[in-house]
């Protein structure tokens, strides 16, 4: 079945397919046709409290099962499912009056590069706004590069350096992209 958007852009069987001009449902009408690229049709909710956290993915993002379960205590989960499976997860978590942190955001490997992390960031940023926080943080590695590029792309400035944080805050040494994380790069976004 192909179901016709406003983009001109068809779904056919979890698949987006370019804009062209093809015969659908007896009528001509834009389609797709190559390349094609996997779309990935998701809900993203809140954990609910008899469902366990995705322990696997949010290992992605911080090594520390420690700091990932006192976290949870402590914020709300959400994570991003399609059909299937939970491919993706992020937590938030009150710090100030007035600011929620997003601590954790992390996407299944085979799900890398389809925009979920961004859409995770922005469903954050959204309920954020609901829930009437003026302010959301979020601190990443500064040997985190596509993190960085891609808070930035949300819409987050970089507002402070926490230096050392990984190695006062982590027992093993941590590298990434070739380089050791040492340094907590902290982000804010104002919502008003």
């Amino acid at each position: 079945m192909t179901i016709p958007t406003q983009r001109g852009i068809i779904v056919k069987f979890g698949y987006q397919l370019e804009s062209k001009r093809v015969r659908a449902h007896g009528r001509l009408c834009s389609c797709a046709s190559f390349p094609y690229k996997k779309v990935v049709i998701m809900d993203i909710r809140k954990l609910k409290p008899h469902e366990e956290a995705p322990m696997d993915l949010l290992l992605m993002a911080d090594p520390s099962r420690k700091l990932i379960e006192d976290y949870l205590k402590r914020g709300e989960c959400y994570v991003a499912k399609t059909a299937e499976e939970i491919v993706g997860v992020y937590i938030v978590l009150p710090t100030k009056p007035e600011t929620i942190e997003l601590i954790n955001v992390a996407v299944a490997e085979e799900y890398h590069g389809k925009g979920i992390g961004k859409r995770l960031v922005m469903d954050a940023v959204e309920q954020a706004e609901r829930k009437g926080y003026k302010t959301i943080e979020i601190g990443t590695g500064n040997s985190s590069i596509g993190q960085l590029a891609l808070y930035q792309k949300c819409g987050f400035r970089i507002s402070d350096i926490d230096k050392d944080f990984f190695i006062r805050n982590y027992p093993e040494e941590i590298f990434e992209n070739g380089i050791q994380c040492r340094d907590m790069i902290r982000l804010a976004l104002d919502l008003y």
